[in-house]
């Protein structure tokens, strides 16, 4: 079931254009992420849902109704600010409890839905603790209880795990995850980290320069992008650019590579995606020819990292500008300057038309 419709949403600030027309429909109950680099559009998208901006043309429909017409103080909304915005001189629970009580709320009531959250996001023995008495994921949480506390339909949160440090930032996501299936609110947030994004999220939008640029949930995005810009964007790819030649794909420099090209014409051009894990390394002789067979390029080893669980390998090779990336599983089993051979499954890969790229 859809709760918000987003259609031919525009907003330009003098010759900027922020957003371009954009269309979404995020779900019931569903974890949403708006993911980008810097001005791609997405917090002034978070802004229009939560009513900071108008847009210049569209439509924001929530359960149906026209949220454009809604002020902001009364939409079934909240919006978590990345700094959190805590009340120093309040306790946890009087900060928990600020928005309740600006309501006119019995103090019963507020006392009962406080308790509850503060049990839900665990911080129940901290409740008359200010907030510099709090670690940063505490804090984080108390922003979390303040703004599901008025039971929001959608809650909007904008780069929450941003101020955190690595170690919390990754506990902090398996909390608002679980959080966000316990209390059944929709959650939207804005970030430009992918890991973030694609951990917490039951479908991405990933924007660019004001528009969508491709909406699935985190698996799809990562095995199948649908443009060039996903496919540079999300994780680390390696890509060729080539064109269908007779029934095969084929790269200038390198020849034939293994490619899913069911579905593409003849001539038609196109981005060969793949992802450093799909590739696979063997030893090659030194008496190797330097030329590539079909399915197989031959590289040098320019570089090994090893990041505890897996090692990364860079390699040159003839014919392709830039490096060619391959995530292996522990320690890399090769090192600088040793040649070898690097291959994959075709059905490992993903094809992304770019036209027909025309011969010289």
């Amino acid at each position: 079931m859809t709760l918000i419709s987003i259609d031919g949403v525009s907003r330009r600030f003098g010759q900027v254009t922020a957003l371009d027309s954009v269309g979404l429909d995020i779900r019931q109950g569903e974890f949403f992420a708006l993911l980008g680099p810097s001005g791609c559009g997405k917090t002034t998208l978070l802004r229009i849902l939560a009513g900071f901006e108008q847009p210049d043309s569209g439509s924001v429909l929530l359960d149906g109704a026209d949220l454009l017409a809604v002020p902001p103080h009364r939409r079934p909304v909240n919006l978590m600010f990345q700094s959190y915005a805590l009340f120093p001189h309040m306790s946890v629970e009087r900060n928990v409890a600020y928005g309740l009580e600006r309501e006119g709320l019995p103090r019963q009531e507020i006392r009962t839905r406080v308790g509850e959250v503060l049990e839900t996001v665990g911080l129940a023995a901290q409740a008359r603790r200010r907030p510099h008495e709090l670690s940063g994921g505490q804090r984080q949480r108390v922003a979390l209880a303040r703004a599901i506390v008025k039971r929001p339909l959608l809650l909007l949160l904008d780069e929450p795990l941003s101020a955190l440090d690595k170690k919390v930032r990754a506990e902090m996501q398996l909390e608002l995850k679980r959080l966000q299936n316990e209390v059944g609110i929709t959650f939207v947030v804005v970030t430009h980290d992918q890991e973030e994004a694609m951990s917490l999220a039951d479908r991405i939008a990933v924007m660019r320069g004001g528009r969508v640029e491709q909406v699935d949930a985190p698996v799809d995005l990562y095995e199948r992008p649908r443009t060039p810009f996903v496919a540079d964007f999300v994780g680390a790819n390696n890509l060729f650019e080539g064109r269908v030649t007779g029934g095969r794909f084929e790269v200038s420099g390198l020849g034939v590579l293994p490619a899913p090209v069911d579905g593409l014409e003849e001539g038609a051009g196109a981005l060969l995606a793949i992802r450093p894990e799909r590739v696979g390394l063997a030893p090659v002789s030194p008496a190797a020819p330097e030329e590539g067979e079909a399915g197989v390029l031959t590289g040098t080893v320019v570089d090994v990292s090893f990041y505890g669980g897996t090692s990364h390998v860079a390699l040159t090779v003839p014919g392709h500008d830039g490096h060619v990336l391959v995530a292996t599983q522990g320690p890399a089993r090769v090192e600088a300057g040793v040649r070898v051979a690097l291959s994959w499954d075709a059905a490992d890969s993903a094809l992304i038309p770019l036209g027909e790229i025309q011969t010289q």
